[in-house]
């Protein structure tokens, strides 16, 4: 069947119920959470098989296929479909470095540019919320994020702590509410680091399921380098603790050298990668 492009402001039960087939036969989402937000938004379209789909707008893409109906040629079909409606410099995201989505992106002339990786290390049970920023910065911890009043702040830290970054440094308002709707939110998770009222880090936690996320960890560029960043890693820490989570999760460049050595100096060691594809 040939693929048809669908503006799609929700998710629908077919693409859920993919998505979760997926998940449990890979053992990760074949879809980031950006590009769920965006689909629901209107950022991004929808391109359907019957047993597979993609996400996409003109300039990024990342596909599925049923895990029942792979090695078919559904995944190059879909491939090619999605490649005619982006831009000449359209890259794929591939959410696991599967070697048949090594052989698709080979076989049309791709080549991985970019090594998103997943880190995970164990949860400690011995430290506490309160004493995990104890005598180790001057800012101090406000209550968790306040839905209606903090969006504003967090949106214009976010900008200056991932001025370069291609996906988190351009989240948006509407991106912010999608997410802050979603189930698996909870304000408590969402930690404020404030010094003179001014928001200067935030360590944003995603629980949803044994594995507790580092979401968003944000320090102002102003503040770099002085220790905020394992403050708030510590906090993160704490709370899953005190969740009753024992194992961390987070997502980082691969170049991104300063950020590895605080995380690997944590215990996180690497899970899983996730491969961005461009043409060669």
């Amino acid at each position: 069947m040939t693929p048809s492009a669908l503006p799609s402001p929700s998710i629908p039960d077919s693409l859920a119920t993919l998505i979760e087939h997926a998940r449990d036969a890979d053992g990760q989402s074949p879809f980031s959470d950006g590009a769920l937000v965006k689909l629901r938004i209107g950022g991004k379209r929808l391109l359907a098989f019957d047993q597979a789909a993609a996400i996409y707008s003109a300039s990024e893409a990342e596909l599925v296929v049923e895990p029942s109906e792979r090695g078919k040629g559904i995944g190059t079909r879909l491939f090619e479909a999605v490649l005619e409606r982006g831009d000449p410099g359209m890259k794929i995201w591939a959410h696991g470095d599967h070697p048949a989505a090594r052989a698709l992106a080979a076989s049309h002339g791709f080549e991985p540019v970019r090594r998103l990786l997943q880190l995970r290390a164990p949860v400690s049970a011995g430290l506490s919320f309160a004493a995990s920023s104890a005598g180790r910065s001057s800012a101090a911890w406000s209550a968790g994020f306040r839905p209606g009043v903090d969006e504003d702040d967090w949106i214009a830290l976010n900008a200056r702590a991932f001025a370069s970054h291609p996906e988190q440094g351009s989240v948006t308002r509407a991106d912010l509410d999608e997410l802050t709707a979603e189930p698996w939110f909870d304000p408590d998770d969402f930690l404020l680091l404030r010094d003179n009222h001014l928001l200067v880090g935030s360590c944003w936690l995603k629980i949803d399921g044994p594995v507790g996320e580092f979401y968003v960890v944000g320090v102002d560029p102003e503040r770099q380098g002085g220790g905020l960043g394992r403050v708030l890693m510590d906090a993160g820490f704490a709370r899953l603790a005190a969740r009753g989570i024992r194992i961390a999760a987070l997502y980082v460049e691969s170049d991104n050298v300063p950020a590895l050595a605080l995380y690997h100096s944590l215990g996180f060691t690497e899970h899983s990668v996730d491969i961005q594809y461009a043409r060669a």
